[in-house]
């Protein structure tokens, strides 16, 4: 094989060439019994003498990392000595990521690690949608049709707002279902909605900003402004939405989830939309309102969103299609001012350049050609019989002891508890330990525990497994282990 050696560094040339090979086999890039560069070769490709190699073969032949073997060649030894022979470098010597980053790998570790786990038995996660009721087959003709009618031409990069009949689908889709009336002009396609998110920061985040987020909200994107260099600030939510007085006048942004407030529930009420858009223009901010799971509506009708209220103004509009469609397709979609479109498109060249081809111009079809309507109802259905029964569950065996959070949309519910007594922590351990899986409010905040309650999802579990679930979530409660 070739192998690529560096003659730069300290040392005379033979002892610069055995460390690198030294170091290739200790990380495993030459692996036991690969044969190495015959010495000729070797220093022909150095410009260096034969015996300058050789002298570098003969010493890691003496320390067992390599073999001669007479008319064949020189190989790695079948077992070279062991990686613990790397010297780590000082501690002054490592690069260090910002302080910032260092507190957040830690949480990105552990939340990689749930992730990569396999989901429990009775799996009321949150934010979790129904894997098995996504229509593959239909979603793989599409996939085969866009990859047949992809030619050469059109295999090379393409516009980073993302493409063009999947924004004509996004726009016409969000104008007939939450009147947000725009064209395809202001569609950027995204890689999910925090890639939108991240965009925003980019584009309106300024070091040291101040910026609002909802208490108790969405955990990552208070993670990401705060690696983004704002000064994340949490406003407190009532059964109204988010309290707006509370809002710090120096704040610049203002992320909410006005449609299904998360992680509580209910949607934001008129006058507090209007509120919140007063009190933006008053302070020259932007809002982000976070459209993401609203589609699933089990009753009333949808109030106006914060955009078209705004009528574009101040209001960035993000959704996605990680809990209508799976996850893994990443796919979400951003709606701005006019004035901010520019920067975000920069922004969107900047960091990815474009998103998935393929996968956009098979959501293009899917949606044109009425399967993902059709999807939409037939797993509205499906969740709202869900959400029933563990409504009708929840009333008549934790009436006691749990005060359900009215919401009407979405794929979970959230719950108080009456009895502060109870070490939620606990009882969601002791949950688990039994494949039950639920939330505890409490990982929703960022300063300070909040109330104590439960949020139950039912996108991860079938409506014949609830029942058993929430027994055995009843049968853990009676243990004395989860009352302090």
């Amino acid at each position: 094989m070739e192998f690529h050696v560096s003659l730069a560094g300290r040392g005379d040339l033979s002892t610069r060439i055995y460390r690198q090979l030294h170091e290739a086999v200790i990380d495993g890039r030459l692996r036991s019994g690969e044969k190495l560069p015959p010495t000729r070769e070797l220093a022909r490709q150095l410009d260096v003498s034969r015996n300058t190699v050789a002298l570098a073969y003969e010493r890691l032949t003496a320390e067992g990392f390599l073999v001669g073997r007479v008319g064949a060649g020189t190989f790695v030894c079948a077992n070279p000595p062991s990686a613990t022979l790397l010297v780590d470098a000082p501690d002054g010597g490592v690069v260090r990521a910002r302080p910032v980053w260092r507190e957040l790998a830690a949480t990105s570790a552990a939340a990689v690690a749930d992730n990569g786990s396999d989901p429990l038995p009775y799996n009321f996660g949150v934010g979790v949608p129904d894997a098995s009721r996504f229509p593959m087959e239909a979603w793989r003709r599409q996939v085969a049709r866009q990859l047949r009618e992809t030619t050469a031409t059109g295999a090379g990069y393409g516009q980073p707002t993302g493409h063009a009949g999947l924004r004509a689908e996004i726009a016409r889709h969000i104008g007939l279902s939450r009147s947000v009336r725009v064209g395809p002009e202001a569609v950027l396609i995204t890689d999910g909605a925090q890639q939108a998110l991240d965009l925003i920061g980019r584009v309106l985040i300024e070091p040291g900003a101040r910026v609002a987020v909802e208490e108790p909200g969405y955990p990552p994107v208070r993670d990401l402004f705060a690696s983004l260099g704002a000064r994340v600030v949490g406003v407190p939510v009532d059964q109204e939405g988010i309290d707006v007085a509370a809002i710090p006048a120096a704040a610049r942004l203002v992320y909410t989830t006005p449609s299904h407030q998360f992680p509580l529930g209910p949607p934001m009420s008129l006058d507090r939309r209007a509120a919140l858009l007063a009190w933006a223009r008053h302070n020259d901010a932007a809002v982000i309102e976070d459209d993401y799971d609203s589609e699933f509506r089990f009753a009333d009708r949808p109030l106006e969103p914060l955009y078209s209220l705004a009528r574009g103004d101040r209001v960035l509009y993000v959704g996605s299609f990680s809990k209508t469609m799976v996850p893994m397709l990443r796919l979400g979609f951003l709606v701005a001012p006019a004035s901010l479109r520019p920067a975000l498109l920069a922004a969107k060249r900047l960091t990815d350049r474009q998103g998935e081809p393929t996968t956009q111009g098979a959501m293009a079809r899917f949606m044109a050609d009425g399967l993902f309507v059709r999807h939409l109802r037939r797993s509205t259905r499906e969740y709202g019989a869900r959400r029933a029964v563990i409504l009708d569950v929840l009333r008549r065996d934790f009436a006691d002891r749990l005060e359900v959070v009215p919401a009407t949309a979405g794929l979970h519910l959230t719950a108080w508890l009456r009895t502060p007594s109870v070490d939620v922590g606990a009882l969601v351990a002791r949950a688990a330990a039994v494949g039950v899986a639920v939330g505890d409010l409490a990982e929703y905040h960022g300063e300070g525990p909040g109330r104590p309650g439960l949020a139950i999802g039912y996108g991860g579990i079938a409506a014949d497994r609830i029942a058993a679930g929430l027994r055995l979530l009843d049968e853990v409660w009676a243990d004395e282990g989860v009352v302090s």
